[in-house]
C-alpha cells in the first residue's frame, strides 16, 4: 500500500528549509532512512558499542513467553519502522493466531525488500506493507471484529522525539491501537555518559556515515549541493535534557544551495540531526500514563534498557 501524498519532494523541501532557517540549524532525522540509511542503521545495530539492539534482543529472548502472552492471540501486529530483524521474527514465530503483519516505513525500497523476504519466509501470513511517515496520520489495513491491534515500536525510536512530541505520538498510537489494543515499545534508560557517547560515535565510523547520509539523501532528492567532506560527525550527551544529540559540524565556512534557497554555514557551526532521549521508569510513565491504563515492564540485569507492554 503506497501513499505518495505523505512523502513528496515538496514535503522534504519544506522540512529542510524550515530546519536550516532555524538559529540552530536542524535536519529531520526521518530523512536518514533512504535505502542506504536503512542499511547503515542495520549495521549500527550489530556494533559492539551499540548495546541497545543486543540488550533489547536479550530481554525479548528471556521473557518471550511473557511478552507473547501479554500480546495475546488473534492479533494484527503493526510495526512502526519496519525491520526483518530477529526481534520481529520472534514475534511472528511465537504470537498465537497472528492475523496479519503490517510493517510501516518511510523508505519505500527498503520496506518492499523486507516485505518480499518475509512473504517468502512466512507464506501463510497476511503481510500488508504501508509506505508512509508514521509520525503523521495514515490509513491502515482493516482487521475483522475480534482481531486485536497491537503496535510494535522497538529499538528506542521513541527517544528520537522531544518529550512533547513523544507524548503526541503515543496519543496517536493509542488511537491506532483502538479499544482493547496494545503497544509493545522499547526505551533506553539513563546511564553513564561514556557508554552513551560510545554507542553513538563508534570506532568504525558507521554512525558517522549514517549521520552524513542525511545530506546525501537530500542532495539526491532535492538536487542540493551539500559537500559531505566538509562536515564531521559529533555525538554528545546533553545532561539537562537527558539525551544524546547528533550533530554535523561544518569544517569550513560554506554556502549550501537548495531550490533557490541558500545558507551560509560558518566554520564550527553545527546542524543538529538527531536526538535520542533516555528515560527513567518514572519519566517514561509521564508520557504514556494518560493514554494507556496498565503497563508490564521487562528489563535486563544491568537495567540498561526496558521493554513495556501497554494496554
Amino acid at each position: 500500500m503506497h501513499f505518495p501524498d505523505t512523502l513528496t519532494g515538496s514535503t522534504m523541501l519544506a522540512d529542510v528549509v524550515q530546519g536550516l532557517n532555524n538559529p540552530q540549524k536542524t535536519l529531520p532525522c526521518k530523512y536518514f532512512y533512504d535505502k542506504r540509511g536503512s542499511e547503515l542503521f542495520e549495521a549500527i545495530c550489530n556494533l559492539d558499542e551499540y548495546y541497545l539492539t543486543r540488550t533489547e534482543l536479550a530481554i525479548m529472548e528471556h521473557h518471550l513467553d511473557e511478552i507473547t502472552q501479554a500480546i495475546g492471540k488473534d492479533v494484527q501486529l503493526v510495526e512502526l519502522g519496519s525491520g526483518s530483524s530477529r526481534k520481529t521474527r520472534m514475534l511472528l514465530d511465537n504470537t498465537a493466531s497472528l492475523h496479519s503483519y503490517v510493517p510501516v516505513d518511510i523508505s519505500d525500497e527498503f520496506l518492499n525488500e523486507i516485505a518480499d523476504t518475509l512473504r517468502s519466509d512466512y507464506p501463510d501470513l497476511n503481510i500488508h506493507p504501508v509506505h508512509t511517515d508514521y509520525t503523521k496520520p495514515f490509513e491502515m489495513p482493516g482487521a475483522p471484529p475480534g482481531v486485536r491491534r497491537v503496535i510494535y515500536f522497538p529499538g528506542s525510536t521513541i527517544g528520537n522525539f522531544t518529550k512533547e512530541n513523544a507524548r503526541k505520538l503515543i496519543s496517536r498510537i493509542a488511537g491506532m491501537a483502538g479499544e482493547g489494543g496494545g503497544l509493545l515499545i522499547g526505551y533506553d534508560r539513563i546511564k553513564d555518559v561514556e557508554i552513551l557517547e560510545a554507542a553513538y560515535d563508534d570506532s568504525q565510523g558507521i554512525t558517522a556515515a549514517f549521520n552524513k547520509n542525511v545530506l546525501l539523501h537530500i542532495n539526491r532528492e532535492l538536487n542540493a549541493d551539500f559537500n559531505t567532506g566538509q562536515f564531521r560527525h559529533k555525538a554528545v550527551y546533553n545532561d539537562e535534557k537527558s539525551r544524546i544529540e547528533m550533530h554535523l559540524v561544518s569544517l569550513a565556512e560554506q554556502v549550501v544551495k537548495i531550490h533557490g534557497h541558500s545558507w551560509t554555514i560558518g566554520e564550527g557551526e553545527t546542524i543538529h540531526t538527531e536526538n535520542s532521549h533516555k528515560y527513567s521508569n518514572r519519566s517514561f510513565q509521564e508520557i504514556t500514563a494518560a493514554f494507556f491504563d496498565s503497563a508490564t515492564t521487562w528489563t535486563d540485569p544491568e537495567e540498561l534498557f526496558c521493554i513495556q507492554f501497554l494496554e
